[in-house]
Order: C-alpha cells, then sequence, then structure tokens
C-alpha cells in the first residue's frame, strides 16, 4: 500500500503503519546531507506496516510539525533483501524502518547515514533522551545510526492458579537458581502418553535465546562487533535450556506443544493452564487484559547468573539510507516521531483506546525513559485486579536492567546462528560447544563479508 499525503491531510489519516520507509532515489552523499536545512519538499517512507493507534497519533503529529512537507508512506513491511536491491538500483528512501538488529550491519557498509549530526541539528542528546541500553544497539564505531523506537524487556509471567495447585511459590521461578526451579517445574509439568499436556515453564528457548546466553553471564560479540559465539561463557545459558527442556518430555516435545498455543485466542495457554510459568516480552499483558477475569496472574524478572534481576533491549528503529534524496526533511520527521510530544500523543490516543474497548492500560515502552514515566504517571491506574497491576509494575522495574544484545555488523546472522545452535544443542543432535563452535563459524563469515568494505 502506497500513499502520499501532505502534513495538514496526514493529521487526518486513520491508518498507516510505523515500520519503515521507502524512498526516492538520490545519490546525495551521507557525509553532504545538511540536516540543518529548512525541511520541505517529500519524505518517501518505507516499513510502516499495520500502525495502530499508537503509530497513527505520532504519524499524526509528526506531521503537523512539519507544514507543507509530503510524507509518501510505502506501508509494507521492511524486508532485507529487498533494501539492499533497492538501494543498488538507486531507488532509495529517505527513512526506513527496521528492527534494531539491522542497523549495525548497514551502517558497517556505509548503506545509511550517521545521525550525530542530525541529533545536533535538533538539539537532541541521545544519551539523555533514550535508555543506555537502547542506544548501544544503535552505536557503531563511534558513531549514532538510528532514531530508536519502543523497548520491549522480557520478564516471565505466572500462571498463579498452576503454581498454587502445585504448591509452588513466585520465588521458586528464579532462574538465578536452576536446582530450585527444575524442582518448582518438575511440581508443575504434566504429560499423557509421554506428550507434555502442561509446561511448569516455557523458557521460550529460540525466541529469547539472547535474554540466556546474556543472563547467564555469556556474550554475543566483543566490542568490535565480531561474534563470540563459542566464547565458553555462552555454554552455560545453554546447558541451563536443555536441563529445563530435558526435565519436560525434550526439547522436540516442549516446542511442538509451546508452538499449538492460542497465543492470541480466547484458549491462550493461561486460560488453558497449559503454562506455569512463561518468558513473555513487554507487549504480552496487553494480549492477557481481555481475559484478566479467568486468570490469577504475577509476574518475576528474569535473573542473571548472580541474582540480579536482568532483562535485554529491543525494539526498532528509523534510519536514513545513504543517497536519500531529502536528509533534512526525513531528519526532522523522525526526530518528532519520537519526541516526547509525539508519545504523549500517543498516550493520550491509546488511553481513548482502553475507554472505548473497556481494556487495561498497560503502559507505553517508548525507549525513552522520561516519556514512559510522564504516561505511566497519567494513564496506568490501578486496574481493579492487583495480580495484573503487579505485572505491570514488573515490566516497569526491568526495564531499568536493560542490557544491549551487542551492536554487530553480524547481529542478525548472529541471532540465527545461535537460534540454530541452541535447536542443535537441545535435541542432543551436538554438544553444546560443537552447536556454538558451527554457529561461530557462520557467524564470522557474516561479519568479514559485511566488514570487508
Amino acid at each position: 500500500m502506497r500513499r502520499t499525503l501532505t502534513a495538514a491531510a496526514m493529521v487526518a489519516a486513520s491508518v498507516v503503519v510505523l515500520s519503515g520507509c521507502m524512498g526516492s532515489g538520490g545519490d546525495e552523499p551521507a557525509a553532504d546531507a545538511d540536516f540543518t536545512a529548512e525541511p520541505e519538499g517529500t519524505v518517501a517512507a518505507w516499513g510502516f506496516e499495520n500502525a495502530d493507534d499508537v503509530g497513527t497519533s505520532r504519524l499524526d503529529y509528526a506531521a503537523a510539525q512539519l507544514d507543507g512537507v509530503e510524507i509518501d508512506l510505502d506501508a509494507t513491511a521492511f524486508d532485507a533483501q529487498k533494501f539492499t536491491t533497492r538501494l543498488a538500483s538507486g531507488d532509495v528512501p529517505d527513512v526506513v524502518q527496521m528492527d534494531r538488529r539491522y542497523v549495525t550491519t548497514y551502517a558497517a557498509q556505509d548503506l545509511i547515514m550517521p545521525l550525530d549530526a542530525c541529533f545536533d541539528a535538533h538539539e537532541v542528546t541521545p544519551d539523555e533522551h533514550w535508555y543506555e541500553a537502547v542506544v548501544d544497539d544503535i552505536t557503531y564505531e563511534d558513531a549514532i545510526w538510528a532514531v530508536p523506537q519502543f523497548y520491549q524487556p522480557p520478564a516471565i509471567i505466572l500462571n498463579k492458579a498452576v503454581l498454587d495447585e502445585a504448591g509452588v511459590t513466585a520465588e521458586e521461578i528464579d532462574t538465578s537458581q536452576p536446582d530450585v526451579l527444575l524442582a518448582a517445574i518438575e511440581k508443575m509439568y504434566q504429560e499423557s502418553g509421554g506428550v507434555p499436556t502442561r509446561l511448569g515453564f516455557d523458557p521460550v528457548a529460540t525466541g529469547q535465546s539472547g535474554l540466556w546466553i546474556l543472563g547467564m553471564g555469556g556474550q554475543l560479540n566483543d566490542e568490535d562487533g565480531a561474534p563470540t559465539l563459542d566464547d565458553p561463557s555462552n555454554i552455560a545459558g545453554v546447558e541451563l535450556l536443555k536441563q529445563i527442556t530435558d526435565a519436560q518430555g525434550g526439547f522436540a516435545q516442549v516446542k511442538s506443544f509451546s508452538d499449538a498455543f492460542d497465543t492470541f485466542g480466547d484458549n491462550n495457554q493461561f486460560v488453558a493452564k497449559q503454562v506455569g510459568a512463561q518468558v513473555n516480552a513487554q507487549w504480552y499483558p496487553n494480549v492477557l487484559s481481555p481475559y484478566v477475569d479467568q486468570l490469577q496472574l504475577e509476574a518475576v524478572p528474569f535473573r542473571d547468573a548472580d541474582g540480579e534481576p536482568f532483562s535485554v533491549a529491543s525494539g526498532s528503529a528509523f534510519v536514513i539510507p545513504a543517497g536519500a534524496k531529502n536528509p533534512s526533511a526525513a531528519c526532522a520527521w523522525m526526530i518528532d516521531l519520537t519526541s516526547d510530544e509525539a508519545w504523549d500523543a500517543a498516550g493520550a490516543a491509546r488511553a481513548e483506546t482502553r475507554k472505548e474497548d473497556g481494556g487495561i492500560n498497560t503502559g507505553l515502552f517508548t525507549g525513552s525513559p522520561e516519556a514512559d514515566q510522564r504516561l505511566r504517571e497519567e494513564y496506568v491506574v490501578e486496574s481493579g485486579n492487583a495480580g495484573f497491576d503487579q505485572v505491570i509494575a514488573t515490566y516497569y522495574d526491568v526495564v531499568d536492567y536493560g542490557q544491549s544484545f551487542g551492536s554487530s555488523p553480524a547481529g542478525q546472522e548472529i541471532q540465527n546462528e545461535l537460534n540454530n545452535a541452541i535447536t542443535a544443542a537441545l535435541l542432543g543432535d551436538k554438544t553444546p560447544e560443537e552447536a556454538l563452535a558451527d554457529a561461530q563459524q557462520a557467524a564470522m563469515r557474516a561479519y568479514e563479508k559485511a566488514t570487508a568494505g
């Protein structure tokens, strides 16, 4: 879907997506971009698919700040292969929205512009405006390459009805105490004919692989961004995951069972009592809120090997490709989209949506601590369900403990190869050492290709 809107028309628009933008071609070198120039002309944007009330309200706000600037939105999903193909053909977007794990890959290949001058032009200090972990995600060779948005920290949601039935307490769901955790899992786990019917704990082994590796003391890349998947410190996280899945019929059984969850439906895994506990990102309580009257929920933080609360940063970002035709207006638009005022508009829109649908406002996790706090104070009120309120509060607590996955030119490949390694190790096809060594070789090839110049 593609459309062109003036700033005035954009304010009235109702359906757009905040996930990336395609632009028209240009050959302006990154070094020549003048981010102080008065914004004008057209900003071509790509990747803004499926925008909800949070997205459309911010788009409306940003458009209203740029009188006379046209925003040409291509609301299709970002695609890495399509991105490089378009740049090679000269069909260059002005702004692209993508997962932050891609940013350093393109920075290393000079396919996107460094944005320190963009921030300076608009008097934005990244280290003050966003969480440190969020900025670390998009920093490479002493430059910042994207404008970040969102920060979705994971924590562990507890299905209290299952815990109570098994005689398990919240304190026993402690990832820093494997023996205690495994004993609790054994009490809650149920099977029929060797097939799981209830998981005591769903670790989401591949979906949250970085959390387990980093939380148990590992590292995904070094300071230069080179992958370190074969580092001995990474073995602990893999071994703990294997213990957890082996205690519940093995990884194949756990994965097959969890893949069949009605995750977004009326018979989701918490309503159906198919899990006692599960690692979930911050957005998942929104999915569970319509069923709050059917559930008894609490949450605990993921704890690192030393017993301290631990989380990881994840989210998306906006970049300006090298050769973008209108970098000045693109810069201004991105800054407006992620300003405190834009998030105020999003907070008001979400509050109105919750008023209309009767749902619970779980807050917005913007990537900016000041915006998060303002929106929490204004819109996150007691729901009448103490357990669910405690879940919301837990996510606000763990956001302070977030760590970057690490900024690497091979960031996406590191994640993919880590998942491959964990799958092989948990299935027993390889030892953790063998699986991580193979993953390291593949990730290093990607790193060397990305940094070959």
